[in-house]
């Protein structure tokens, strides 16, 4: 291996461009090793690390766990403590652009690791006996309904899913009302070809909020720990919906069964 490799630095001599790098590190082209070049490298290393670069270098190795990181709590983190050291390396070498720059990149960054958390602090909370969607509101766009309208039908393609804000509106093959605050079209997202699972009906004027599938896919991947709690919190959305109909049923079954003979 040592010889292939003399080979190959010997025909790399021969060649002028190299020759020429080879003369401004101050390294003999006719006389050179692999040593001597491992050599001046690291004397040109120890020449030119200052306290700067040092804080320089920790903020790239940090900069690079950014592009390594999956999710985007630790990311974030990463991207903060990067920004920190290069704002140290742009004050100690006297760059104020590069000193502003990296320096106000940190209360942004914080900012959005701060909404990241909150929101999947609320979606735990969710998960612990609190229903309410409030925490996904920031998130979804308002849409109104008339009475009459039909907000979904049972197979249609679905995209999106909906809370209801104010207004009724009807579970047409269970007969169920949605009183506010109600989840519609989650399973939806959760089925494998993304089908409506029932048909919703407007019977009274009201108000929903709407988020696309697509934008609860990008909120999982940012943060996975929140998909997790989504799926305990329509989990149990749907236990509840089966509960209902096999109440449902139950009082159906009693109501056909004959009057006991006196």
């Amino acid at each position: 291996m040592s010889i292939m490799l003399d080979r190959i630095l010997d025909a790399a001599t021969d060649n002028l461009r190299f020759a020429k790098i080879l003369v401004q590190m101050g390294l003999d082209p006719n006389n050179v090793t692999w040593d001597a070049i491992f050599n001046r490298l690291l004397e040109l290393f120890l020449h030119n690390i200052t306290l700067a670069n040092m804080f320089a270098l920790i903020g790239a190795i940090f900069f690079v766990a950014t592009l390594l990181t999956h999710t985007m709590v630790p990311l974030r983190v990463a991207n903060m403590i990067g920004c920190a050291f290069f704002a140290i390396f742009g004050a100690l070498t006297g760059a104020v652009t590069t000193f502003f720059l990296y320096f106000l990149m940190i209360p942004i960054n914080a900012y959005r690791l701060r909404q990241m958390l909150a929101l999947v602090k609320k979606a735990r909370t969710a998960t612990q006996g609190d229903m309410s969607m409030e925490w996904l509101k920031p998130f979804m766009t308002d849409r109104k309904y008339r009475k009459g309208d039909i907000l979904m039908r049972k197979g249609d393609a679905a995209n999106e899913m909906l809370l209801t804000v104010t207004g009724k509106f009807r579970v047409v093959e269970i007969n169920v009302e949605l009183p506010p605050g109600r989840l519609m079209g989650e399973l939806g997202f959760l089925t494998p070809d993304n089908r409506r699972t029932a048909t919703i009906e407007c019977i009274e004027d009201g108000r929903v909020l709407t988020i696309s599938y697509e934008k609860l896919l990008e909120i999982y991947f940012q943060n996975p720990q929140f998909g997790y709690y989504f799926l305990i919190l329509t989990s149990q959305r749907l236990l509840e919906n089966l509960a209902r109909a096999e109440a449902i049923i139950a009082q159906n079954k009693i109501a056909r069964q004959p009057p006991l003979a006196n």
